[in-house]
């Protein structure tokens, strides 16, 4: 079967990227421009971009055009402590905060009611997590009330959970959904995204030595720019060994 046309297009950007033709970071031709070059129509064009948007090939800015996506990925540790940027400064990156918002709000996220989160008002923290300027998480945790103003104030500079351990909060345990699902209308908004970007989503909760205080929270991330790793010790291992006993045994009998 033949291509539809704007299929053809894309396929031929797509090429281009590969072929470094278009290199990371580069702005693309104008619409207009490239629908001249390969001779079809702006509208062909357009939709081959949005195409290769939604792919992750390219992104859009509003007012300065389509630029080819920057395709590095940070990989960073799956510790349980979670909310570290040591895993960037080890690998030797620059790592930084971006505060978006702090307030008081009650926690309206269906997505949170897997981790049973508290009822009534919380302290809301929004921020982007950079790496060597890219942002790579999107992060909203929710911090039981009262907070004091230093903590408030010390939100923006660190991350929530670094801010809390300084001030003597010990965290006991994690619970987690790690999932994979389209980006958030906020994370559309910040980052430039368009519907239906894929991210890697983490949903959280974080317990204390104290059954009244825990943290939760719900972090994304682009699919191609975070990828998390994990060691597990033991389990893996214990369950090759087990089947191993179950083979021996049904050969002695």
């Amino acid at each position: 079967m033949a291509r539809i046309l704007h299929e053809t297009v894309r396929e031929e950007l797509r090429r281009r990227v590969a072929a470094e033709e278009y290199k990371s970071g580069d702005a693309l031709p104008s619409a207009r421009a490239l629908a001249a070059e390969l001779g079809v129509s702006d509208i062909t064009v357009k939709r081959a971009l949005r195409d290769l948007q939604t792919a992750g090939v390219l992104r859009s800015v509003q007012g300065l055009g389509t630029f080819v996506r920057e395709r590095r990925r940070f990989i960073r540790d799956l510790d349980f402590s979670f909310n570290s940027l040591e895993d960037a400064r080890r690998l030797g990156l620059s790592a930084s905060i971006r505060l978006l918002s702090a307030h008081q709000e009650a926690i309206c996220d269906p997505q949170l009611g897997f981790l049973a989160p508290p009822s009534g008002p919380m302290f809301a923290v929004r921020k982007l997590i950079l790496v060597d300027g890219m942002a790579v998480m999107y992060d909203t945790t929710y911090v039981p009330l009262p907070l004091d103003d230093v903590l408030v104030g010390a939100f923006a500079h660190e991350l929530v959970m670094d801010v809390l351990a300084a001030d003597g909060v010990t965290f006991t345990s994690t619970r987690m959904l790690i999932d994979a699902a389209p980006a958030s209308k906020s994370l559309q908004e910040v980052l430039g995204l368009p519907n239906g970007y894929p991210t890697l989503r983490r949903l959280y909760r974080l317990e204390t030595t104290d059954p009244g205080f825990s943290v939760v929270g719900i972090a994304e991330s682009p699919f191609d720019r975070l990828a998390c790793s994990i060691e597990l010790e033991g389990p893996a291992r214990t369950g090759g060994q087990e089947r191993g006993k179950a083979r021996n045994n049904r050969a002695r009998s």
